[in-house]
Parts: structure tokens; C-alpha cells; sequence
């Protein structure tokens, strides 16, 4: 069995700070948490007392009365580094991903697609976007002309302007774009 550990002793203006973060509702909850074990263990209850009353579990109730008995208020307000959820996708995926789009182009096209990018890095199609949005990079529109990787580009643009300078007695011309993937 383990021995009851000492009373934590609380000031009145940290017990009132802690009281206010246990009730307010705009509290988050973690925090709100942590005060509430701080003010049972300054009320003297046993480690675990404190976890079954909580319904939390006693090296939880240790965490947090040693965090407050170094720091004070600002130990339980606070995260450590390092703890929290990981990004799933390392941040030189994310620059790889930035720079490619900005700076290179896909073989056989004008820019990358969502799709493109994302098979290139072995991402999702979604976090390209999310990645474009978050930097506000729209590769689909472009603000210069993009000259075209076709090898005949050059005879078919003579073939289309020559029409339009000088074009057959009552000719039709009908230009049709083609949509390569």
C-alpha cells in the first residue's frame, strides 16, 4: 500500500485562481482537471482518493501535483514540448510539396495537379490542397502564358495564325483546345 502523500499547501490567491479555473465554463476541460487535483490534494485527500473521485487514474494524480509542487499555477497552465498529437507529414514533405509547385513543373503538362503532386510525395490529394490553401498557391492560374511542351506546337501555331491572317474566301474555322491527362 502506499503512504499518503503531504497536504499540497495552496495560498489564498492560488487557491482562488484554481477554484476559478475548476468552475468557469470557458475552462478547457484538461486544465479545469488539473485544478480540481490540486485542490484536493491541498484539502489534504489521500493520492488515491483524488483519482477515484475523479474517476482518473493515480499516476495522473501524481503528474499533476508534482508539475504544481515545482511550478506552481504556470505548471498546470502549460503543456510540456514534445507531448500532444504528432503531424502526420513531416514539415520537408510540406516544403518539398511547396517548392515543386512554385518551381518545377510534371512531365507532359503546363503545372501540377493535386493528384500529380500528391503521388509524386506519396500524400494524400487533400493535403496538397490543404497545403496550397494554407500557403495560397493556385497553380491552375496563372498570371503569364505558358508556352506548350508540344513538339509540333510551332507548325500548329503557323497553321492557326496563318488562317486568321489570311483566311480562305468564306471559311469556318473552329478551334477546339484538347484536354490531355
Amino acid at each position: 500500500m502506499w503512504m499518503a502523500a503531504a497536504p499540497l499547501c495552496l495560498s489564498e490567491p492560488e487557491e482562488t485562481i484554481l477554484r476559478g479555473l475548476a468552475r468557469a465554463p470557458s475552462t478547457p476541460q484538461g486544465i479545469a482537471m488539473r485544478a480540481r487535483i490540486v485542490l484536493l490534494a491541498g484539502e489534504g485527500l489521500a493520492n488515491t482518493m483524488i483519482a477515484e473521485r475523479l474517476s482518473i487514474s493515480r499516476p495522473t494524480v501524481l503528474l499533476w501535483r508534482g508539475r504544481y509542487a515545482k511550478r506552481r499555477t504556470a505548471g498546470i497552465l502549460t503543456i510540456e514540448k514534445g507531448r500532444g498529437r504528432k503531424p502526420e507529414v513531416p514539415v520537408h514533405t510540406v516544403e518539398k510539396i511547396i517548392r515543386d509547385t512554385l518551381y518545377t513543373t510534371p512531365p507532359a503538362a503546363t503545372h501540377w495537379s493535386c493528384r500529380s503532386l500528391a503521388r509524386k510525395h506519396g500524400v494524400s490529394h487533400n493535403f496538397v490542397k490543404e497545403v496550397w490553401q494554407a500557403n495560397g498557391l493556385k497553380p491552375h492560374l496563372v498570371k503569364t502564358f505558358k508556352l506548350s511542351n508540344d513538339p509540333h506546337f510551332v507548325d500548329k501555331l503557323r497553321d492557326v495564325v496563318g488562317l486568321y491572317l489570311n483566311p480562305p474566301e468564306h471559311a469556318f474555322v473552329l478551334s477546339i483546345d484538347r484536354f490531355r491527362r
